[in-house]
């Protein structure tokens, strides 16, 4: 499996532009407003994030950037509606791990991620935080393994649904320990949480903006966050792979993506401006706030990065026997 430590650093090294993109090219766009679809429905993490980077958007070129969240199929059909929208600029994507593991979780996509699309920017990852129940006997992620190794058979992880980066983490958590637990999925992350809170399921990996408040209210017990690093605002929780299973590693993200067919210069000054609103005091902040770490990468680091997670989430799907019934 590959390593994707490297995927972290971008957070750090990316080139965030310092000033917005000129107008030397793109001079005529945006020439009216753009659609920013969202593949999920409203008030999830994709589209609080979508929001903050929308309304600066806005602001900057005089054109009302819209959101329209268009759910359904697990991202598919949002996803779908972009890759077949006119390549003129005026119809975007905000991307997320549905464009690397979709394909092998459906039995056939309307799209291809990666030939349909041109990518912008790697905006913003994020890692899951794992939490159990105050009243789990585990305080540590080695004694969490220790627990399940005891009770085989007995323990269970809950997740936002099939397929979700919520359930891939407990996949790759059992792959990577030897452990047994039984998935159990939710129609979103409110009420796998009812369930975990009181103790009826044993394990959630969830994303942390969703859960540290709950956690630091003493409602539920975090135990480790999937990054390769600690998470900023968070450092009081160690990563999984330094508390106790090496080689974990599962970053979740945020990209911008137009049709593939878009003019490359329009390509560029989307990207340009995306990266300086990111690069924004203001902007990093909001976004921090909300649980996710600012990146801002170039288009060949966010294509780049699409490979990586195809590649990497790909032989654990199949190894998991992991299928969405469409």
């Amino acid at each position: 499996m590959i390593t994707r430590r490297r995927i972290m650093k971008f957070a750090g090294a990316a080139t965030l532009a310092p000033a917005l993109a000129t107008r030397s090219f793109g001079q005529n766009w945006p020439n009216r407003f753009v659609r920013l679809v969202v593949p999920f429905p409203a008030g999830g993490g994709t589209d609080v994030v979508a929001r903050i980077i929308a309304n600066r958007l806005s602001e900057i070129w005089g054109q009302q950037m819209v959101i329209e969240n268009k759910g359904g199929a697990g991202s598919n059909i949002g996803a779908d509606a972009v890759a077949r929208a006119e390549p003129d600029g005026h119809t975007l994507l905000i991307g997320s791990l549905p464009m690397a593991v979709n394909r092998f979780l459906y039995p056939s996509l309307s799209y291809d991620p990666i030939i349909d699309f041109a990518p912008v920017s790697l905006m913003c990852l994020y890692p899951n935080l794992m939490v159990v129940p105050n009243s789990s006997p585990a305080k540590s992620v080695v004694e969490f393994i220790a627990h399940a190794k005891a009770n085989r058979g007995k323990i269970s992880f809950a997740s936002a649904g099939t397929g979700t980066s919520t359930h891939l983490s407990g996949v790759l958590f059992k792959r990577l320990t030897g452990i047994e637990m039984t998935h159990v999925p939710y129609r979103g992350a409110g009420p796998a949480l009812n369930d975990v809170i009181p103790g009826r399921v044993d394990v959630m990996f969830n994303t942390i903006g969703g859960m540290l408040q709950q956690v630091r209210a003493g409602q539920l017990r975090g135990l480790a966050v999937t990054t390769a690093q600690r998470f900023p605002t968070a450092m009081e929780f160690p990563t999984v792979a330094e508390a106790g299973v090496p080689g974990f590693e599962d970053s979740s993200w945020y990209a911008l993506f137009a049709p593939v067919k878009t003019p490359p210069e329009i390509v560029r000054k989307l990207h340009a401006d995306t990266v300086a609103v990111l690069a924004e005091p203001a902007t990093k902040a909001a976004l921090e706030r909300v649980g996710v770490v600012v990146v801002g990468s170039t288009s060949q680091e966010l294509a780049k990065h699409l490979k990586a997670e195809t590649e990497l989430w790909g032989p654990v799907i199949r190894a998991a026997g992991i299928k969405v019934d469409e």
